[in-house]
């Protein structure tokens, strides 16, 4: 299914569209549903993808006069389709697979699911791999994961147990909804770029959620903030 760009004249900066990047987040968060996959690999092929892939297209494609370095050219890119969009994402998961799992997801199980869930085009094994090679020149091989927000959300909430009880009523997989619900709606949008940030208003709101508003004894929104700027700062 192709996705229509709201404005296909506007700025580099606001490509894709918020409607076809929202489409291609929750493609991306389906698939993970699929293949069962592990937080750390799901929500690092969200980073690779949303946060480093998307925003540096529009520059290594050349998009309204935009360039950043050597333009990629490649028949993945050339016209650019929702379904090869789609395979991009399925290869964050690879990668994100291939650095946090001990045994990685083969290829032919991402293409079985690949032809389930892509509707428009069938790929090969060897379009995985061309489209793995144009991901991390597009990305110029920044694959690292200490920009992770679920590295940070794990060291905050181990944290949070270690100074308070009331930690213990946090519970991990309310904190991955949220994040989840995040992604899904481009509320992380402002955020992508502060992993910290987007890991402290989700342990608030899970704490908001979770914890009974008459044990709200713990100053969960001043510690928050204060442990953000520590981390900006280390």
């Amino acid at each position: 299914m192709e996705v229509e760009d709201d404005d296909n004249t506007a700025a580099p900066s606001a490509w894709p569209s918020s409607s076809r990047r929202r489409h291609l987040l929750q493609f991306l968060l389906h698939a993970s549903m699929r293949l069962d996959l592990r937080p750390i690999v799901k929500y690092a092929a969200l980073t690779f993808f949303a946060g480093r892939f998307l925003p540096a297209l529009p520059r290594k494609m050349g998009f309204c006069g935009a360039r950043s370095g050597r333009i990629v050219r490649s028949w993945l890119l050339e016209p650019l389709r929702d379904s090869n969009l789609e395979l991009f994402a399925l290869v964050a998961v690879w990668i994100a697979s291939k650095i946090h799992d001990q045994k990685p997801m083969s290829v032919k199980s991402l293409k079985a699911l690949g032809d389930r869930i892509i509707a428009d085009q069938h790929f090969m094994c060897r379009d995985f791999a061309s489209a793995e090679l144009v991901f991390l020149e597009v990305v110029e091989h920044n694959i690292g994961f200490s920009s992770i927000c679920f590295i940070y959300l794990e060291e905050l909430l181990m944290h949070f147990r270690e100074i308070s009880k009331i930690g213990e009523l946090l519970d991990l997989d309310v904190c991955m909804e949220i994040l989840d619900i995040l992604y899904e709606t481009e509320d992380t949008s402002l955020l992508f770029n502060c992993p910290c940030s987007l890991a402290a208003s989700t342990l608030v709101a899970a704490y908001a959620i979770s914890v009974p508003k008459q044990t709200w004894e713990f100053p969960i929104l001043p510690w928050g903030l204060l442990h953000h700027t520590m981390k900006r700062k280390s």
